[in-house]
């Protein structure tokens, strides 16, 4: 009873010091620093990472390494450049390797300045040691008739890039990706020689070794003894319908290439391999699902002596993310997708048995020290932005649980970062973020936002469409619905062919409950999306109008010709059941056949150089919007992509308060949409504000009326 009114008085008064703070602003989201890339040296004593900060008036972003011993103290920036990433301690721990203009730097730690290991053109990602510090191999994208020959690839691509002529040509499909077009070139894996410098391609041929990944498990590992390499690939014939990516083991010590594949079995994923300390086994994450991008992640081992593999994690039934081997071989410890959280299990080798050892919200990246039982990681929730804590294994609630950084802790204690309420309506999870100074006797505009994936799930984790929103006045709700992560995968695998069904039937229940909460205003109602959030409100559009306004990210609008312009085939492929000409589902689920109902005002953002949801599908939208009288606003990002920088995300945000201002009356944001996307907030050289001299004429178009001379 008394630990009851204990934690009764705790929200009380975290309710009280957040009365006391100013409500969350754009430009507060911008004051964030972002922690990450965190990695344990071999010692055990110092933790690296990287720090990013933003600063938005002079639309700059640097990225420093910094240090600090494993207890929190001696916290200091240890590089200067701008853009340094990716630390990675030399085995003996006496180096340093990081990642800065595209190329490796190592830096010694007892002293003295960085120097630049290697010089290509093509640049370098995901850095990794060997296990005897020789090699440090990385991923790069190359001509492959150039293969490792850097003048060879730097005379290509300059002659493609800067030429009179400027085309693209392919004879297969998955001819570009993401927001680049391939143009010849393949991802390989290269080893550098960590004295010289000196770089050789160890993964030749016309096949992306490792594939293209957003983010992820790295792709490839060295054996204990550094003689061999296991690196992912994918050599199916038709890349843009398979997701077969296999792992491909490589010797160093023969003569001629030598890859050979372990995995050739099985036609569905696999990849993230990691050895077992002891050399005897592989670790990776598998699906069985051919051409099926999320079917269920799981761990499988490969027996090296044995030559075989099989699934160990099938007490499981959660995606699988990150894993790490213990020490002594016998378990790994990996991160898994479960209802909102992602916490730490333990999975021991032998019995099979699954316990989870620890949970704290979001954890973004970690590190287990050789004793096993201490863990170092990255934690944000909905209301605490990105900070380093330490904690011990294997504890079910925090009496170890340390923060270890501070880097947001004067923004914190400045301005009201809202946590959210996790609540289950209509049998659904919903995330509910409350508006800054919160009163439950009134009531309060309400926005509904749907998760991209589609097969995903809204997290406790920060973000800006979690903070933004609310200390502009408003309720917000993410919901998991049908399709989502972490509540097993039979629920995941029930939005495939059912795009427009259950999905929307879970978010009318949400909605459903949520407009009869007593803090709700039922009248000034509306919900946003990105990807198929997007696509969701693009059908929200024709299948009903409790909402008064809708925003539409990236979203899908006509199935049909998303499938004929979208590069990862094997999606709708899997996902609609099929071609458009066999699959009657890309009719029946296609907004595009239901322009007749639209009727609710709607804002519709894209990127010119979104590859996987291809911009004209907004274009298509908005064509629909304003033909049917809908009130409806376009913006087009010209260089953006499926997920615009940081800096084209302040447009983003600007552009939905002022939407949401004139249909809901919610806060207005600092400027408005028009002066940023003409680059009228800001000069990027001093970082001042710029006074508004005189009001600009009215311009649906959001282009000057006169070419500048």
């Amino acid at each position: 009873m008394k630990r009851a009114a204990s934690i009764v008085l705790l929200f009380v008064a975290a309710a009280a010091f957040a009365e006391t703070k100013r409500a969350f602003s754009i430009e507060d989201l911008y004051r964030v620093k972002g922690v990450g890339g965190l990695t344990l040296s071999p010692d055990g004593k110092t933790l690296a990472f990287t720090v990013g900060v933003s600063d938005l008036p002079r639309a700059k972003r640097t990225t420093k390494i910094w240090v600090m011993d494993v207890d929190g103290q001696n916290a200091r920036e240890l590089t200067n450049g701008d853009a340094d990433s990716s630390p990675r301690f030399s085995p003996d721990g006496k180096q340093l390797a990081f990642v800065r203009d595209s190329n490796l730097f190592l830096l010694p730690l007892g002293g003295g300045e960085a120097r630049q290991l290697t010089s290509i053109a093509t640049g370098v990602s995901d850095p990794l040691w060997s296990p005897n510090g020789k090699w440090i191999a990385f991923a790069t994208d190359i001509y492959p008739e150039c293969g490792s020959d850097n003048a060879c690839n730097k005379k290509v691509a300059d002659r493609w890039s800067k030429g009179k002529l400027q085309a693209h040509m392919s004879d297969g499909l998955l001819y570009r990706h993401w927001t680049a077009w391939k143009d010849g070139t393949v991802t390989h894996t290269f080893l550098a020689n960590a004295e010289t410098g000196d770089v050789r391609d160890v993964t030749p041929g016309r096949f992306d070794a490792p594939p293209f990944s957003l983010g992820g498990p790295l792709q490839y590992a060295f054996s204990p003894d550094s003689n061999e390499l296991a690196v992912a690939s994918n050599h199916d014939p038709d890349p843009a319908s398979s997701t077969n990516s296999d792992l491909w083991l490589i010797s160093f010590n023969a003569s001629t290439p030598n890859a050979r594949n372990i995995t050739e079995a099985n036609k569905g994923y696999d990849n993230s391999p990691q050895y077992s300390p002891d050399g005897r086994y592989i670790a990776y994450r598998t699906q069985k699902t051919p051409r099926y991008e999320s079917d269920l992640f799981m761990i499988a081992i490969y027996d090296r002596a044995a030559g075989s593999s099989r699934v160990v994690s099938q007490k499981f039934n959660n995606w699988i993310d990150e894993l790490r081997w213990s020490g002594d071989s016998k378990s790994i410890v990996f991160s898994g997708e479960v209802e909102g959280h992602n916490p730490l299990f333990k999975l021991d080798f032998a019995s099979g048995a699954i316990a989870q050892v620890w949970s704290d919200q979001t954890i973004d990246a970690f590190d287990i020290a050789k004793n096993g039982r201490e863990i170092f990681y990255v934690h944000r929730s909905v209301g605490e932005p990105s900070e380093i804590y330490r904690a011990e294994l294997g504890e079910t609630f925090a009496p170890s649980r340390k923060k270890l950084s501070t880097f947001n802790r004067d923004l914190m204690n400045e301005v009201d970062i809202r946590p959210a309420e996790i609540t289950t309506l209509a049998g659904i999870q919903v995330f509910i973020v409350k508006p800054h100074g919160f009163d439950p006797s009134k009531k309060y505009p309400l926005i509904l936002n749907v998760h991209g994936g589609p097969q995903s799930q809204w997290a406790d984790s920060f973000r800006g469409d979690w903070q933004v929103y609310p200390g502009a006045g408003y309720v917000v709700a993410f919901p998991n619905p049908h399709g989502s992560t972490g509540f097993g995968q039979e629920l995941t695998a029930q939005i495939s062919g059912d795009w427009g069904g259950k999905v929307f039937e879970d978010l009318m229940k949400v909605t459903d409950a949520l407009e009869k909460l007593p803090y709700v205003d039922n009248s000034r109602m509306g919900a946003m999306g990105w990807s198929y959030g997007g696509y969701m409100m693009n059908w929200f559009e024709g299948h009903t109008d409790r909402f008064k306004v809708l925003a539409s990210m990236m979203g899908i609008y006509d199935n049909r010709s998303f499938f004929g312009a979208t590069e990862e085939l094997w999606f709708p492929e899997w996902d609609l059941k099929g071609q458009p000409w066999n699959s009657d589902l890309y009719e029946k689920f296609s907004p595009s056949n239901y322009v007749k109902n639209f009727k609710t005002p709607c804002l519709v953002i894209t990127g010119e150089r979104d590859y996987r949801v291809p911009y004209t599908q907004g274009l298509q939208m908005y064509t629909a919007l304003q033909k049917m009288g809908v009130p409806s606003r376009l913006i087009v990002y010209s260089n953006a992509g499926h997920w615009p920088s940081w800096y084209e995300m302040a447009l983003y945000y600007t552009a939905h308060l002022e939407w949401f201002q004139k249909y809901l009356g919610g806060g207005a944001p600092p400027w408005s949409t028009e002066a940023f996307l003409r680059n009228a907030v800001f000069d990027t050289t001093t970082g001042k504000r710029i006074e508004d001299e005189k009001k600009a004429p009215e311009n649906p178009q959001g282009k000057p009326d006169v070419k500048p001379r």
